[in-house]
């Protein structure tokens, strides 16, 4: 037996516009909402497709973003093409290893990170599997936190440019990679808003009402 009643079960739909709750009217073909009149859904219409559509997206231009370079240094001793790695080894060897470290975590790492966790929650979404799924939501709500902190890095480079330039005469650009890391971060953050969590509980639910079904369908004499 379940345990606690949901909304689908109590006849109710949320909007996902204006987070208006009402009753779910079955009898009409395409439901709007009484407040704002937006379509209503009781799933996030082609949850999975378009998350991983933008998920293999993200990983694709994730190789570019890594090997290309980032930044471009033009100085009166030459010119100088940096990749996220090779400035974390740079950072890292001219004594700024609290730098090194940031930049490491939130340019390498972290996109990493992100981009396995999605692909696990649209994985185990995608064959309705059981398992674990209160720590599956832990994980898709720490992606949402830290996805604001994506961004991180190109301020470390901003930093960068501008002492750069106060110090030294040389002239700092942006690279293809950092163009390829930018999509990479906005990719992931819209695959994480497109993929709804509570596919993740959907087959628990089912696997609950199974049993009272079957007991019903064959009544203890």
């Amino acid at each position: 037996m379940k345990k606690y009643l949901t909304a689908a079960d109590a006849g109710l739909i949320s909007c996902h516009a204006c987070g208006h709750v009402q009753p779910l009217q079955r009898g009409i073909a395409h439901p709007r909402c009484l407040r704002c009149h937006s379509p209503l859904h009781t799933r996030h219409p082609d949850s999975l497709m378009r998350t991983w559509a933008l998920l293999i997206a993200a990983a694709l231009l994730y190789i570019p973003a890594n090997i290309l370079p980032v930044m471009h240094t033009a100085s009166l001793v030459g010119d100088e093409d940096d990749t996220i790695m090779s400035g974390v080894v740079y950072f890292w060897t001219s004594g700024d290893a609290p730098l090194a470290v940031i930049v490491f975590i939130a340019s390498i790492l972290v996109p990493m990170l992100k981009l396995s966790v999605l692909g696990l929650l649209c994985f185990t979404s995608q064959r309705r599997s059981t398992w674990r799924p209160a720590e599956r939501t832990k994980l898709y709500r720490l992606v949402e936190f830290i996805g604001r902190w994506s961004m991180l890095d190109v301020f470390v480079v901003t930093l960068t440019v501008a002492l750069v330039r106060f110090q030294s005469l040389a002239v700092i650009t942006a690279g293809p990679g950092a163009i390829a890391f930018g999509s990479v971060v906005i990719l992931t953050m819209i695959a994480s808003m497109q993929f709804d969590p509570r596919l993740i509980w959907d087959p628990v639910d089912e696997d609950k009402q199974q049993p009272t079904q079957h007991s019903q369908d064959h009544p203890h004499e």
